[in-house]
């Protein structure tokens, strides 16, 4: 498992609870003792314009200090596909986050659809055929579900659940099929000391172990992870950390 994480995704690049100074900090020091981290290149231009339209990258470079970030946010999930795509586990510890950001348009903290321009570069290039993008955030990914509304090779699944138990056997229903790989929109905001107060730290490394055994039996191992939401600090990096542990075990 590698983390991949550059500096600068801890500046104040915007006026949002997902780019608040020193949110990141807690989950750096917690990864850190486990896993080694990663530092990636920003995306480029047309890397974004892979998924969104030439009109929503102009209207984020208006914002020079977002647009910058954004596009190293954009580089961390590129290189934590690549690291999947070559058998190594990898999740990208980034800012801003970015489901929420479909083809021309963004909301909910987000400007450029991270996840997605990962996927759909692997897809253009012809390393991957059918991708699982599974979504444990407690918000739905709206974004991402747009970009890839045409595309049946990628499937889009937000996992639901009224109850830790219902999430859990969510995810495993939706953990089925035939893939090249899978891809985790991890957000944090649905644990019980967050906005979603329903799952606790030991269930993320449970959701974990669902989807890389899945991984390994149906994609060759070939599994990454990018940070969407998760507001609450203090349990940031403990979720994270579980998540990721799950992930190895599986």
């Amino acid at each position: 498992m590698k983390v991949v994480f550059h500096e600068r995704y801890k500046e104040v690049y915007a006026s949002d609870p997902a780019a608040a100074a020193g949110r990141l900090d807690p989950m750096v020091e917690e990864l850190a003792q486990s896993f080694p981290f990663v530092e990636p290149r920003p995306a480029t231009d047309d890397d974004v314009l892979l998924v969104h339209t030439p009109g929503h990258l102009e209207r984020v470079k208006k914002r020079p200090h977002t647009y910058e970030v954004a596009l190293l946010a954009v580089g961390g999930a590129i290189l934590a596909s690549d690291l999947a795509m070559r058998g190594e586990k990898a999740f990208g510890l980034l800012r801003p986050p970015g489901h929420h950001a479909s083809p021309d348009s963004s909301w909910g903290f987000c400007w450029f659809n991270n996840i997605a321009v990962a996927v759909e570069r692997l897809r253009r290039r012809g390393l991957i055929t059918r991708a699982l993008i599974i979504d444990i955030d407690l918000h739905y990914g709206d974004g991402t579900a747009n970009i890839f509304a045409g595309v049946p090779e990628v499937t889009y699944h937000h996992v639901e659940g009224i109850s830790r138990e219902r999430f859990l056997r969510d995810l495993e229903l939706t953990c089925r099929g035939e893939f090249d790989l899978v891809a985790i929109s991890a957000g944090f905001d649905r644990h019980e000391a967050d906005w979603g107060r329903l799952l606790k730290t030991e269930d993320y490394e449970a959701a974990g172990k669902i989807i890389g055994t899945f991984a390994r039996q149906k994609c060759r191992g070939r599994v990454f992870a990018v940070l969407e939401g998760g507001y609450n600090s203090d349990v940031l990096g403990k979720n994270a950390l579980a998540l990721l542990k799950g992930l190895e075990q599986g």
